[in-house]
Parts: C-alpha cells; structure tokens; sequence
C-alpha cells in the first residue's frame, strides 16, 4: 500500500481490540481463583501440550544441561551480546545523591532494588534466547533478588535449549514452562506452584499485553512491549533490497507486526513495493508474513519535515532512519522507542547484539515510555536531615504554606519543635 496522508499514522494505531481484553480478562480471572490447574489448562489449550504440575518448574540441573549442549557458535555469541547488554545497563545505573537545600538542611535520593520479577519471554512459533538477556541482564544488574522467567513450551513439552542456555548464562533464578495471559495472571497473582511478583516486564503477542495491562492494578509492570513495529525513513538513494529485507525481518515477528516505511521519493516507494512483495514470496515464515504485511504501509511525505512529523506522530517502538546528513534529523525526533541511524545499523543489530534493550514502548507509548533498563528494576526512597539550625531556616515557610492550606496540625507539628516546649 501507497498513500500520500499522513493521517493513516494516527488513525491506524494499534490499540487492544474489545474482544482480546474481554478473553483475556477470563483468564486472569480463572487463575487468580484456580491457580495451577487454570495456567495447566490454558496451557493445554492454546499450547497444545499437557504438562503436570510438577514439571512446569525447570530445574537448574536442566538449565546447566542446556548450556553445556549449546552449540559453542551461540553459546560464544550470547555470552558476547550478554556481556554488551551488561556493560550499557551498569552504564545506566543511577547515583544515590545528596544537597544542601538549605543550611542545616540534607535531603537526598537512595536507590533499592525491587524484591521480585517476573519476566515474559514469547515462544511458540520462534525461540528467544535474545529477550532473556534483555530482561534479565538489567535486573541482575540492579541485583533484584528473585527473578523468575516465564515462556511457552514446546509440543513436546519442554523449553528451547537456546532459551534454558541463555537462562543459565544470565543467572536465572527460576523458569516456568507458562505462557501468554494465564503466564502473566500467575506472575501477578501467585499460584500453589508459583510465588508471585512484584513487577513484570517483557514483550509479547497482544493477548500478553492485555493482561499486562489488566494487572497493572495489583502489580507493577513496564510498559506495552508488542506486537512490534517499525518506522524506516528513507531519502535518496538507497539499497531498496536492504530496506525491503528490514520490513520483512519486523513484519515476521507476529501477524499484528506493523511495518511502515516513510520516504519522499514516490519511484523508490514503487520499486519498495514490489521487493517486498517479491522477496516475501520466497521467505520463511510465510504464514506470518501474509497477515503482518496487511497492516504494512509506505507513506510518502513532501520532504523531511513532514516525515519528521510522520515519525513523531506515530511514535514508533523502532525508528530506522536511512539517507544523508542525518544528525540534525535525529535531533528533532522526540517519539520514539530506539533509534537506528544509517544504512549499516538495521534493526537487527539492536534486537540481538549492540548491547541496547529489544524490550521497547509500542502503540503510540514511546510518547511517554522509556525502554526496559535498570532503572525498571529499582526504587528511588528520598531522605532527609535537618539540624537544629536547619529547621530554624525553613520551618516558617512550612507554617505559612500548611496554614494557607487548613492544615493547622501540619502547622503546629513544626512551629512545636521551633518553640522548643510542649503545646
């Protein structure tokens, strides 16, 4: 599809259809009353494999098992993206800090890390090992003290060995063979086989959102992280093969992945276009790609202010920007999830191997969500210590402020301490 308005942007973002949340808001449901026997049930049903309650834990021994028999190619590539994700993670890692508001006043930040997370690591069609690094490197960073992985299984009833290696590389506490909305329910609620968590965090189909959405009341969680999207601008002349062969690795993902690509040359639009369309014929994953490539766009703007309105309209989970003297367009982006610059910065690069989170914003939430990093995994409590001398210099701005607001006992609790004697 070709257009030429801009308005397709907002009018076609991605929400949560009324029939998910009424689905999934039965499922949270049937868990947080059933427990164990509703996730195995569910479990059964949209995973097809009957699994009993004593093995939806993976042991250790099997972790370790699944790490020793990686082949050494990958089992060496994710040991090298773990330890760059680790690095740009403790580079984020925020001080605790200290000021003089006034004399004889110290107010000042400390950071904790939250007890518990739960992370979501989609399976069924592919396997992950990539977001288990990107979940779990930043909350071993922040030192959480029980981090528990949740992930579909296989037909044959077991966990990928790509999944259990990258696990064990990050120190997994505990894996569960759950997934989507009855993984989610039993993150937040707790069952008799599963303790529940504090936070929640990872990406997922757009049922796994729903519920992320729908426990929110009851327990913390990141953000929307799926289904995923892409906005690839493109200007000049580019390697159409290149830019077709992003839409397709985003368009892939899910049959709600949402490709567009942005650009101010009609012809290269065209010749897009049919790339697409050619190298998709002979793609893996073709099921996939013929539903993902329905909700796939390329936009044609005027020039490049109008394509920067286009990128910060739509507020992308993944923005791409193709073409020459780039910096100054990056400057004036402001929504969006991850940046890529530059014809040799694909997407990929930052799904697996730059260090830099997956785990991004979706539907329009890059316009107020950051992506999953250490701070997602701490807790700032702020302090403070007021000498004698302290309170004389601020006290009396208390008093005024408290009074002006009715509160006379917040008043008298310090005008008290300033008289030095019993009311």
């Amino acid at each position: 599809m070709i257009i030429t308005d801009m308005n397709y942007l907002s009018s076609k973002q991605q929400g949560i259809p009324d029939e998910v949340i009424a689905a999934v808001k039965g499922i949270v449901s049937d868990v947080k009353e059933r427990g164990d026997e509703a996730v195995l049930e569910y479990t059964e049903k949209f995973d097809r494999v009957r699994i009993d309650k004593s093995g939806l834990k993976v042991s250790w021994q099997e972790m370790r098992r699944a790490y020793n028999e990686t082949p050494e190619g990958l089992r060496s590539a994710l040991k090298a993206a773990s330890e760059r994700v680790r690095a740009f993670q403790e580079m984020q890692l925020p001080e605790d800090r200290a000021i003089e508001t006034a004399p004889g006043v110290c107010a000042g930040v400390k950071h904790d890390p939250i007890s518990s997370v739960g992370i979501y690591v989609p399976g069924g069609s592919a396997a992950y090992p990539s977001t288990v690094l990107m979940t779990a490197m930043p909350a071993k960073v922040a030192k959480v003290g029980r981090v528990a992985l949740f992930t579909p299984p296989g037909r044959d009833g077991r966990i990928p060995d790509s999944v259990l290696a990258a696990a064990y590389l990050a120190e997994v506490d505990e894996v569960f063979k759950a997934g989507g909305a009855q993984a989610i329910a039993a993150m937040a609620y707790g069952t008799g086989t599963i303790g529940k968590v504090e936070k929640i965090v990872g990406p997922g189909n757009i049922y796994v959102t729903a519920a992320k959405m729908l426990v929110s009341w009851d327990v913390s969680i990141d953000m929307p992280a799926g289904p995923s999207e892409v906005m690839i601008y493109a200007e000049g002349a580019q390697r159409v093969d290149w830019v077709a062969l992003d839409v397709l690795a985003q368009a892939e993902h899910d049959p709600r992945a949402r490709a567009i690509v942005v650009t101010t040359d009609r012809a290269f639009a065209e010749t897009l276009k049919a790339e697409v369309e050619r190298m998709a014929a002979g793609s893996p994953r073709r099921e996939i790609l013929e539903k993902s490539l329905q909700n796939a766009a390329i936009v044609v703007v005027a020039d490049r202010q109008e394509g920067i309105k286009a990128i910060n309209m739509m507020a992308p989970e993944h923005l791409q920007i193709v073409g020459d003297d780039l910096e100054e367009m990056v400057a004036q982006v402001r929504n969006a999830g991850a940046v890529f610059i530059g014809e040799t910065t694909p997407v990929a690069l930052g799904d697996y191997s730059a260090g830099t989170n997956h785990v991004l914003p979706t539907m329009g939430w890059a316009r107020r969500a950051s992506p999953l990093s250490v701070r997602d995994f701490l807790r700032t409590r702020e302090y403070i210590r007021c000498t004698k001398e302290g309170l004389g210099s601020i006290a009396n701005d208390a008093v005024i402020i408290a009074t002006a607001e009715g509160l006379l006992n917040h008043a008298r609790s310090v005008s008290a301490r300033l008289d030095g004697g019993r009311d």
